[in-house]
């Protein structure tokens, strides 16, 4: 909003010309997102222990401790997120470009099931929420048809193709397979933070961090001169997509601040899928849907130890771990929860960093 307001303004106003560039609009939006989580954070926190006075409900097959600790907790604290990040990238962003608002849409069409299925846990006092058959429904059609728009925004032939990192230029055509790919990453992204959103502070400071890499790659691959520098896909438009990143991230630190253990508020389906999809539809939007995988590795890692288990329980009848996600895991083996969250904040900064670094290793 800003961006269309100030910018014609600029040859007037010689100061509004800062409003031209990503960099600048990109701190605006941290700024501002974080403003918002601490300035709305009491009130919301305050409505949602009101309406929820028993708080989330906890799984009683879980940990024992979570029993003690967690009860009366409300969740939902993900409509912080969503209202810090959708107002910071409507403040900043240029409003005219496709690709934020394929994100924009998902990220609150992905809340949007989320809170549905928060809504069901509290109102049934279960853990259950919505049937994983129905949220997959949902998710896969909102995904499909940002798959659709994606394709129909970026040139070919990037719209049908797989960016490979580690290789200038190299390109793997998928075709009309290429829409299930993108359901496949952003339902994928989506749901392995979910899982791994099980402790106080667990799942946000990665988002954060990803969120912050991603904010990066969007500004170089939407940069002619930087991506043919590195060798990496040239998008034109996707640079804009750093100002929806560092909504993410501003909105993430704010929302920390009332997750860090003990938390007050936990963010719930309502936050973690709406992050994990707009992690997900970022990365197809800047072709670097591979690397996700590598900075958002402890996502991933948490999502494969539950595939393990489920796989392992079915065909052999033993379990691989005590408990699965990976979290619980440790927390069976006697781990603390601090230890357990700052432990997997390290990984995920490392794998940031390896992720990163596929920018220049081509």
């Amino acid at each position: 909003m800003l961006y269309h307001l100030l910018v014609p303004l600029a040859d007037q106003f010689t100061l509004f010309n800062v409003f031209r560039y990503i960099t600048f609009r990109s701190g605006g939006a941290v700024m501002t997102a974080l403003v918002i989580c601490f300035v709305l954070g009491p009130s919301v926190i305050r409505w949602l222990k009101k309406k929820q006075r028993e708080g989330q409900p906890i799984r009683e097959d879980g940990p024992e401790s979570h029993l003690l600790t967690k009860k009366g907790t409300p969740t939902m604290g993900g409509v912080l997120i969503l209202i810090a990040i959708a107002i910071s990238t409507l403040l900043w962003a240029d409003l005219s470009n496709g690709y934020v608002w394929v994100v924009l849409i998902v990220t609150l069409g992905f809340g949007g099931i989320g809170f549905a299925d928060d809504l069901m846990k509290l109102t049934q006092r279960s853990s259950s929420g919505l049937s994983g058959r129905y949220k997959l429904l949902l998710q896969g059609i909102i995904s499909l048809a940002a798959a659709i728009a994606l394709m129909s925004f970026t040139p070919a032939p990037l719209s049908t193709s797989l960016a490979m990192p580690f290789f200038k230029d190299l390109l793997v055509p998928l075709g009309l397979l290429f829409p299930v790919f993108v359901v496949f990453v952003i339902v994928g992204a989506s749901n392995a933070v979910n899982l791994t959103d099980g402790l106080d502070g667990l799942a946000i400071v990665p988002v954060m961090i990803a969120a912050g890499c991603f904010a990066f790659i969007a500004y170089l691959v939407g940069n002619a001169i930087f991506s043919n520098y590195l060798g990496i896909p040239f998008v034109p438009g996707t640079g804009e997509l750093a100002v929806f990143c560092a909504a993410m991230v501003g909105a993430s630190l704010g929302f920390l601040w009332f997750n860090a253990p003990p938390a007050m508020v936990f963010m719930g389906d309502t936050g973690s899928l709406a992050t994990g999809g707009a992690l997900g539809t970022v990365a197809v939007a800047a072709k670097h849907e591979l690397v996700l995988a590598v900075i958002g590795g402890l996502f991933v890692l948490e999502a494969v130890s539950v595939i393990v288990q489920v796989a392992s329980f079915k065909l052999t009848g033993k379990r691989v771990f005590r408990m699965a996600p990976l979290h619980h895991h440790f927390e069976k083996k006697g781990w603390q929860e601090p230890t357990i969250v700052i432990r997997f904040w390290i990984i995920a900064t490392i794998l940031a960093l390896i992720g990163l670094s596929t920018l220049k290793l081509r």
